[in-house]
């Protein structure tokens, strides 16, 4: 009897796909049991892995306990600028709110990645997540109050995003600390997928508390679910969070952050994901734009169509993204769908200029948003492979930085160039900069354009798990 294969003629039974189990119920009686496998096993390599949910109590937790806690914050997200622009009716001062949380992410980005990396993770993530929440309590305070104060919000946003600072790099290295090294591009795409239902419904959410309470029912939102997070985390066992050995416990805080540095900058395979994120956000960001696109179509409400276009192809790509993880050419593989944004981008600006209409232009931002979750794919499972544990705190600070920047960097380049040459050249030239740019890095950066899947991953992994 011939081996049951996919519908595209592959063998279906490898070593995630076909268990023993499987193997005997092939039973000669029932001829037409080996088929129905077959496509039961193909639908499963193409949805996305569950697996470290599955048989993974710990990693279950803290995946749940941050689902929960982003759907909270891009609520809080959208709830922040609409009570400043409320209080204000100053457009000026609502963009006072990027620069305000600047500075905090950028410094604490850092310093976070340096303490996570001596400290009990799972201890920093409760306090963090605590800070936060008080600063919630705090919004909620200011809300109720008979004048609330807008300084008073720009204080407690910078507090939020320097908490963050030092959360983000505990969350990834505790969740590198909990995966095994096979699982590493399943985590990576659960981890986008999570983020990305967060963008999806946290501003749908915002939009009825907005509408039923204010402010004040967006506010009490996110702070339950930070309180639900917080339980979450506390029941993680503490025999799955130990804080790696280290030998230079007496070393300097700012010791640990520049040989951080210093590895990031020796490995080009880390350094490519940096500038290849960096470049394609800098160059082919177009939210900024959104108003201004949404005015041309005279669809004032399709700002946040455009916004969701984005989301829905990333977490549709995220839904079915089982085959990453046999993807081992991984440095390509962010290339290329850094080059594909790049090309959706370019498609949107192409069909501003045609006079195309809004349907066209979502779909262009749908593949954008798709190919960027396939480029955050690929990134997260490189840096999981190559980065040991003990490090992986102060690499996940260098991390946010990377992909913060670039997105600053793209709505000021592209609010700049609207204003000169007009919408949509702003929108299709820095689509087309930005293809022919992270093209260019793969080539400048060959170590990175032929990086293989597992190549350091042994070694890394060993690290994570002594």
């Amino acid at each position: 009897m011939s081996s049951p294969r996919c519908a595209d003629g592959r063998p279906f039974y490898n070593d995630r796909t076909l268990d023993v189990d499987a193997i005997r119920e092939l039973r000669p009686s029932d001829p037409e049991r080996p088929t129905r496998l077959a496509a039961k096993t193909c639908r499963q390599t193409l949805l996305i892995d569950i697996r470290p949910l599955r048989h993974n109590a710990a990693f279950r937790l803290l995946f749940a306990s941050q689902f929960v806690s982003a759907l909270g914050t891009m609520v809080s997200y959208v709830a922040v600028p609409w009570q400043v622009y409320q209080l204000t009716h100053s457009n000026a001062q609502v963009g006072l709110l990027a620069l305000v949380q600047l500075v905090p992410v950028i410094v604490c980005g850092l310093l976070g990645g340096a303490v996570a990396d001596r400290v009990d993770r799972k201890r920093l993530l409760i306090g963090t997540e605590a800070l936060m929440a008080a600063c919630l309590a705090g919004l909620l305070a200011n809300t109720m109050a008979a004048s609330p104060s807008v300084l008073f919000i720009y204080a407690l946003v910078a507090v939020l995003q320097g908490a963050s600072g030092f959360h983000r790099p505990a969350l990834e290295a505790l969740t590198q600390k909990l995966a095994r090294r096979d699982e590493f591009a399943a985590v990576a795409a659960l981890s986008s997928i999570r983020g990305t239902f967060g963008m999806v419904a946290g501003p749908a959410i915002a939009g009825l508390l907005l509408v039923g309470g204010g402010a004040a029912g967006a506010y009490v939102f996110d702070l339950v679910t930070f309180i639900v997070a917080l339980l979450l985390i506390a029941r993680i066992p503490r025999e799955s969070v130990v804080v790696p050995a280290r030998g230079d416990e007496s070393a300097h805080l700012l010791v640990d952050l520049a040989e951080g540095l210093r590895y990031a900058w020796k490995k080009p395979e880390l350094m490519g994901t940096y500038i290849v994120d960096i470049v394609a956000m800098a160059f082919a960001f177009p939210i900024a734009l959104f108003p201004a696109i949404a005015e041309a179509y005279g669809r004032t409400e399709s700002v946040g169509w455009l916004l969701s276009a984005m989301s829905v192809g990333a977490l549709i790509i995220g839904l079915f993204s089982g085959w990453t993880s046999r993807v081992t050419r991984l440095g390509r593989g962010v290339v290329l769908s850094a080059a594909a944004w790049g090309l959706g981008i370019l498609a949107l600006g192409v069909a501003l200029a045609c006079g195309f209409g809004l349907w066209s232009a979502m779909v262009c931002l749908a593949f954008a948003g798709a190919a960027d979750m396939l480029s955050g794919v690929f990134r997260g499972t490189i840096w999981n492979e190559t980065i040991p544990n003990a490090m992986r705190g102060r690499l996940a600070g260098i991390e946010m930085i990377s992909y913060l920047t670039g997105p600053l960097i793209g709505n000021a380049r592209a609010g700049f160039t609207a204003e000169v040459s007009g919408l949509s050249i702003a929108i299709w030239s820095g689509g087309a900069i930005c293809v022919a740019a992270v093209i260019a890095t793969g080539f400048l950066l060959p170590r990175f354009w032929r990086y293989q899947g597992g190549q350091h991953a042994a070694g890394a992994h060993l690290e994570s798990r002594s």
